[in-house]
């Protein structure tokens, strides 16, 4: 963050100095885990039912805190608001304005987000300092402590943007005001929160909507909603995809062994990409990225080299390893939603062609009446696909495997796990050199059936 002296956070939050020098500056971080304190810090101490900030003030201040930002009187100097989150995204806010230089990109969708943000913010580390958040820290609390990350150095900010509601994404590009705004996709995560997938793309379309006219906003040229939401934008519109209109897009297109070359095509050249992440569906992802990039300089004749040097940041997304058995291990096991299980899936048969495959699949959350109806999609998609062995665990995902039962061509086997120990017994006992398994789920531990693996790999 950039250096403040007490009195101008108090003045930014709204907040009143107490037993604190108003001339003391906060040099560090700001951090809501009094374990990540450094010298020169300020610590925001939440209230909660389990484990209350407040109750830690004395330890961040002994750990180097100038103050802490509360909501009840603390015995060491702190900053006193009625709200913390508020505070923080007020705070935020002002370091973000006091940043003249600095450009917000902002990114949302349906699915994709993080890799996505990764692949943005490996590439525009090319051209200058840039702050990007880990995993998915996406919401009203990752997103002003990702933004207060950025200071006088820092070139480029990319914040990925999740919504469970409308109005959800307006907030966040009030707290850091984005000057590009990436839109991925329109499916149906959180559908069961939304209601519907229109009222899905209205919110996704709040970014683009902020958006100032000297903005780039960026669209998957290859989704009809997202396309439609050029419509809603006063900056410049970028469409990105393999559709023939795109202004950044991709041509022929392949695979191999489960990764995709092209040939990227933009307004100012052409650039042969052959990418080193797993997955067709990165090709769209990898040319968002692409586009982002281009709107801010990064020249076409690098942009190509830069594509496929693109790897996996965040932990559990289509990260591939191999054992020393040969055994593939495809590791998308953060989260899930029907279209993520699909481009996972489509992974699966790309990597795996020539090869056993198998799918471990858990639950799919937050979808609402559509429920059923999505896990019995990603069961039929996996019998078409071809993919020999299903796993799939907890009874709460049991239609996924009556969905690939449905498929009367499907040759492949299925099996219904009580839990992951049971998937990953199974595994143990059934597993061959050379077959692939793909683990996905939506953090209900499916990723323990990977560490097992993992595990076994190392061991």
């Amino acid at each position: 963050m950039i250096v403040l002296s007490l009195a101008e956070v108090a003045s930014a939050v709204g907040g009143r100095l107490v037993d604190a020098d108003p001339a003391a500056q906060v040099t560090g971080s700001v951090e809501f885990d009094s374990r990540k304190v450094t010298p020169g810090g300020l610590f925001v101490a939440f209230p909660g039912e389990k484990v209350d900030g407040h109750d830690y003030a004395e330890t961040a201040v002994g750990a180097g805190a100038v103050a802490v930002l509360a909501s009840r009187p603390v015995p060491v100097p702190h900053i006193l608001v009625d709200d913390q989150l508020a505070a923080m995204a007020a705070l935020a806010r002002y370091v973000v304005d006091r940043l003249p230089s600095l450009v917000v990109v902002g990114l949302t969708g349906s699915s994709g987000k993080t890799t996505t943000k990764d692949l943005i913010a490996q590439l525009l580390a090319r051209l200058g300092p840039t702050v990007a958040p880990a995993g998915s820290f996406n919401n009203e609390l990752g997103h002003p402590y990702t933004a207060l990350r950025a200071d006088e150095q820092t070139r480029f900010l990319v914040l990925e943007m999740g919504a469970r509601g409308g109005g959800h994404i307006t907030h966040l590009c009030a707290v850091a005001p984005p000057r590009v705004g990436v839109v991925i996709n329109v499916g149906v995560a959180h559908i069961g929160e939304f209601g519907s997938v229109d009222a899905i793309a209205a919110a996704k379309g709040e970014l683009v909507e902020a958006l100032p006219a000297d903005g780039v906003a960026v669209l998957n040229a290859d989704d009809p909603r997202v396309r439609a939401m050029a419509a809603r934008t006063a900056a410049r519109v970028v469409l990105a995809g393999e559709a023939p209109d795109a202004t950044v897009r991709a041509t022929d297109v392949r695979l191999a062994t489960g990764r995709a070359e092209y040939t990227l095509v933009t307004p100012d050249g052409r650039a042969p990409v052959r990418l080193g992440i797993a997955g067709r569906h990165q090709v769209g992802n990898t040319l968002l990225a692409a586009a982002v990039a281009h709107a801010l300089g990064f020249p076409v004749g690098e942009l190509g080299a830069a594509l496929s040097e693109l790897r996996v940041v965040s932990a559990r997304r289509m990260d591939v390893f191999d054992r020393a058995d040969g055994v593939t291990v495809i590791d998308d096991s953060y989260n899930a939603n029907p279209a993520s299980m699909a481009a996972a899936l489509h992974a699966l048969a790309g990597t795996g062609a020539g090869r056993r495959t198998w799918a471990v699949l858990g639950y799919m959350a937050e979808l609402g009446e559509y429920e059923r109806e999505g896990h019995e999609e990603v069961g039929r998609l996996a019998a078409t696909l071809g993919v020999d062995r299903l796993i799939v665990v907890g009874e709460t995902a049991a239609p996924i495997q009556a969905g690939a039962a449905s498929v009367a061509t499907w040759g492949g086997e299925s099996v219904l796990a009580t839990d992951q120990g049971a998937a990953v017994a199974t595994l143990r006992r059934e597993l061959r050199p050379g077959d692939v398994v793909l683990v996905k789920g939506s953090r209900y531990r499916t990723w323990d059936v990977v560490d097992a693996l993992r595990a076994e790999a190392d061991s």
